[in-house]
């Protein structure tokens, strides 16, 4: 199935601790069907320090799945993504408003 939120976009989170939240995908695994936004869903990770890093408890965004995501259009509310031929070629398009979002 083609990817409805990709890398960059930006998102509001809809359910779980940090529902209402606003941030940006940095990394999606479509197999799994989670995400790592930027400022959500933060766990400590205790790391033992090395050469290389320090060490200490370190705040590290975890995945959030994928179906707790909304796409955030161009005016701030949440929508879900469809898709259209435009022309020879398959675009991602706001439900709410129509716009396309990857041109």
């Amino acid at each position: 199935m083609a990817a409805k939120l990709k890398k960059g976009d930006k998102v509001v989170v809809l359910a779980g601790k940090d529902k209402g939240k606003e941030g940006t995908i940095q990394s999606v695994d479509p197999k799994a069907g989670k995400a790592v936004v930027e400022g959500i869903n933060i766990a400590i990770r205790h790391t033992r320090q090395s050469q290389t890093s320090q060490g200490g408890r370190i705040p590290q965004p975890m995945p959030i799945d994928l179906s707790n995501l909304a796409y955030l259009d161009k005016n701030g509310k949440p929508t879900r993504v469809g898709f259209k031929m435009e022309g020879d070629k398959k675009v991602r398009f706001a439900k709410t408003t129509g716009d396309v979002i990857d041109a």
